[in-house]
């Protein structure tokens, strides 16, 4: 068994519009941190036998923590997304554990809403994006491709000293 770093854990988001999945999915910029919670509250009947449980449907929560990249255009069509009440893809990629092919990796697709967006730019910092994404439903696993210049970023992986060609 092995540990899993947290960078090989990324998001990747898309509006789901017609137009938007014209493009491809993207991840954010400068990501510094993602979180998943699953959530599930339960009503309690007290019995003369104990407690017995019902719980509701699971709730899942995706947070994002990214410093603000001056031409981070998902984070425009995020916030556009949030204030017309527009669901987005999410798809959450583990670059440990490759896919049934080349090129993939397993992940978990989601449709969620924007539920919260917050800017935070102090003085002596870099501003800072917030997001919170509400999940519908439970998800679908299974293979995603995340695009090569995507894995340099992520896994910032070997160049070599010759010319790149065209």
């Amino acid at each position: 068994m092995k540990s899993v770093h947290g960078s090989k854990i990324i998001y990747m988001y898309r509006p789901l519009n017609e137009e938007a999945k014209k493009s491809a999915a993207l991840r954010l910029a400068f990501v510094k941190e993602n979180g998943k919670t699953v959530s599930t509250d339960a009503d309690t009947t007290q019995t003369k036998d104990g407690i017995l449980r019902s719980p509701s449907q699971a709730e899942i929560e995706i947070t994002s923590t990214s410093v603000l990249a001056s031409d981070d255009k998902m984070i425009e069509a995020l916030e556009k997304a949030q204030l017309n009440n527009e669901k987005v893809e999410v798809w959450e990629i583990n670059l440990a554990k490759s896919g049934s092919t080349s090129g993939k990796y397993k992940g978990t697709y989601y449709q969620a809403y924007v539920t919260e967006i917050e800017k935070s730019s102090p003085s002596d910092d870099w501003t800072e994006m917030s997001l919170t994404f509400g999940i519908e439903g439970k998800g679908a696993e299974g293979d995603v491709t995340v695009p090569t210049e995507m894995l340099d970023e992520a896994l910032y992986t070997f160049t070599d000293t010759t010319a790149q060609s065209e």
